[in-house]
């Protein structure tokens, strides 16, 4: 017994199903980069740095780990 093939073009391959993949979820996404852009306007400048350079190195790695979860979730679609 065989079963019929349905003929439906959003089910063949190399057609991706709208919207986001299962495993990947845009509000996460969202939620994480917000929290760490978020963070970056709570750091605390040292009272003796009198040009806040001292946050810069703190900044850059919060701002690389937002980029690392965008970079992340678009390798996740690449991959869909």
């Amino acid at each position: 017994m065989s079963t019929p093939i349905s003929n439906n073009k959003n089910t063949s391959p190399g057609t991706g199903v709208p919207g986001p993949s299962r495993g990947i979820d845009p509000e996460r996404i969202r939620s994480d980069v917000e929290a760490l852009l978020v963070s970056l306007g709570q750091l605390d400048q040292d009272p003796n740095d009198q040009h806040g350079a001292g946050v810069i190195p703190h900044k850059a790695q919060l701002l690389e780990q937002a980029h690392e979860v965008l970079v992340q979730a678009l390798a996740s679609v690449d991959r869909v």
